[in-house]
């Protein structure tokens, strides 16, 4: 059989664009360009005065001593006094006691009620306005509502105990409820953006596998446990180390709740620490090295924490 070869037509070269209308394509890229650096080195200073710097000042921080306006270096003599303190293992008690409590409640409610609201048919977006609407408002005006909810004379809470025939509680006032009370005002503070995400996420299932699961006979429950958490995953996921890293810097609900100490000490966080050894002890050092530990450990976590899920996939 003899080869059929083809050879290869070259298509006739188009005109040379001149040298006029290369430079001007060349200011072009260039002013494009610099515009869109312009604009990255604007977001690029702000992250490096607002967020770096400070970082790496809290690290030089943390090995320095500070006294009548005389800085030396100490190297680690700031993590030895705080490890020394009675206050700080106390602190990291009831952050993770605080944390574990918030992820029972704050993880576990947000994604109820937005399952419960994807399965409503009628006033759905009205519903989901209500539901955001702690987000909207002030954080300080949210805490000194639940402030005077808490009241153990007049708050709401114990009047609608005593119109119940119940026994009342001291709320803030007592260290057996004083850390579950802070935890009841956040989550109803920070539920709502939780809810929308989870909403979103839901509503992005395919209606077809519920459709196949009804078929199968599977109720509520079990949807929810076959379809509806497999398929969210990936958001359950990142929201629950998202709410890990914010709840453990938990700072505005405790101090003005209770103060920041509480009965006995018993709402006491690190970042409230933190905050006592730098604007009440004029401890910058310590300061710094406490939240220089707790760098460590927050990054620690999210490290292990996404190697886990990498893993699991």
């Amino acid at each position: 059989m003899a080869a059929i070869s083809v050879s290869a037509r070259r298509r006739p070269a188009g005109p040379a664009p001149d040298p006029a209308s290369r430079r001007a394509g060349l200011k072009q890229r260039v002013r494009r360009n610099l515009t869109a650096h312009g604009f990255l080195l604007g977001a690029l200073l702000c992250f490096a005065c607002f967020s770096w710097y400070p970082m790496v000042r809290e690290v030089v921080m943390s090995f320095q001593r500070t006294k009548r306006g005389r800085t030396t270096w100490v190297g680690l003599d700031n993590l030895h006094r705080i490890l020394q303190d009675p206050a700080f293992w106390q602190a990291w008690r009831n952050t993770l006691l605080f944390t574990a409590l918030a992820l029972l409640l704050g993880f576990a409610v947000p994604f109820v009620v937005a399952v419960l609201l994807n399965e409503l048919r009628h006033a759905r977006a009205y519903l989901r306005i209500l539901v955001y609407l702690p987000v909207m408002m002030p954080p300080v005006a949210s805490v000194l509502l639940f402030k005077y909810f808490y009241d153990p004379s007049y708050g709401l809470f114990n009047s609608v105990l005593r119109f119940l025939h119940l026994p009342t509680s001291a709320w803030l006032n007592s260290s057996s409820t004083a850390m579950l009370s802070v935890v009841i005002a956040a989550t109803w503070m920070n539920m709502g953006g939780a809810t929308l995400v989870y909403l979103a996420a839901l509503q992005g299932i395919p209606g077809e596998l519920y459709e196949a699961a009804e078929l199968d006979g599977a109720g509520l429950l079990r949807r929810i446990w076959h379809v509806t958490i497999p398929q969210t995953r990936l958001i359950l996921s990142l929201l629950l180390l998202l709410q890990i890293v914010a709840t453990m810097q938990v700072f505005v609900e405790p101090f003005l709740l209770t103060g920041g100490n509480g009965p006995q000490g018993s709402t006491t966080t690190v970042v409230y620490l933190i905050y006592q050894y730098a604007f009440n002890f004029n401890n910058y050092g310590s300061a710094s090295a406490l939240g220089l530990v707790m760098l460590i450990v927050l990054a620690s976590f999210s490290g292990l924490y996404a190697r886990l899920s990498r893993a699991a996939d």
